[in-house]
């Protein structure tokens, strides 16, 4: 991804690259780690007397923190990924990270039991509450970069995925482009969510929706985040 010239034609990275990131953004927006906090920051937040300005206000920083991280730790990982220059390899070992993140969060959505968990740790979740308790626009943001830098184990599948592909198809530009459209569909589901869940008279139907819906919306997309996986390492 960051090498200019490496003579890579924009409509060939056009036939994987934007299909491939648009599908693996789309799956891993249903992020139950952000979408809980968020719910947890808005039910807080009228329960102090905040008007669904400040919601929407403290809200949209946490986004925006969460968006930043994420374009911060993708720029890093490409870099990092820059060590490897055998053709191809970080495709294929995006593919087959995808295959077991999706693998490992399907068990755990059909077994309850199951006993590897991806989920922000324990260790962070006393830092997001104190944060949440702040209310303030400093807080939220900081919020949403705690959330994005911890949730990783929730969300890093997907992401891998897309930023190997990225570092063996494009260039700079190219790549930085699809970092940014990766990470607003990220976010949208937040944004939606943010924006009907601040309304009171609607907050109680959004919250009755994503615990009714969430659980196989989840199971659904990492079978399709599977299928992803398996597609690419076949083609790559």
């Amino acid at each position: 991804m960051l090498i200019e010239g490496r003579g890579v034609e924009w409509e060939s990275c056009m036939n994987l690259l934007a299909p491939a990131v648009v599908g693996a953004a789309l799956l891993d927006s249903i992020n139950p780690c952000a979408i809980s906090v968020l719910f947890l920051t808005i039910a807080f937040l009228f329960s102090l007397g905040k008007s669904r300005r400040e919601v929407l206000k403290i809200g949209g920083v946490y986004i925006a923190g969460i968006f930043l991280i994420y374009i911060l730790i993708g720029l890093g990982l490409t870099q990092a990924m820059l060590l490897f220059g055998v053709p191809k390899l970080m495709s294929r070992v995006g593919a087959t990270l995808l295959i077991g993140w999706g693998g490992i969060n399907l068990a755990g959505n059909i077994w309850k039991n199951f006993p590897i968990k991806l989920a922000i740790p324990t260790a962070a979740k006393g830092n997001i509450a104190r944060l949440i308790q702040t209310a303030s626009i400093p807080g939220a943001m900081v919020l949403g970069l705690l959330v994005g830098a911890t949730e990783f184990p929730c969300t890093g599948g997907p992401y891998l995925f897309v930023l190997g592909l990225l570092h063996d198809k494009a260039t700079f530009w190219q790549g930085f482009g699809y970092l940014v459209l990766y990470n607003l569909i990220f976010v949208l589901p937040l944004v939606v969510i943010l924006t009907l869940a601040s309304d009171k008279g609607l907050q109680d139907k959004v919250e009755e929706w994503k615990k009714r819906y969430t659980k196989r919306a989840e199971i659904v997309s990492n079978m399709l985040l599977i299928l992803l996986g398996g597609i690419i390492l076949a083609t790559a």
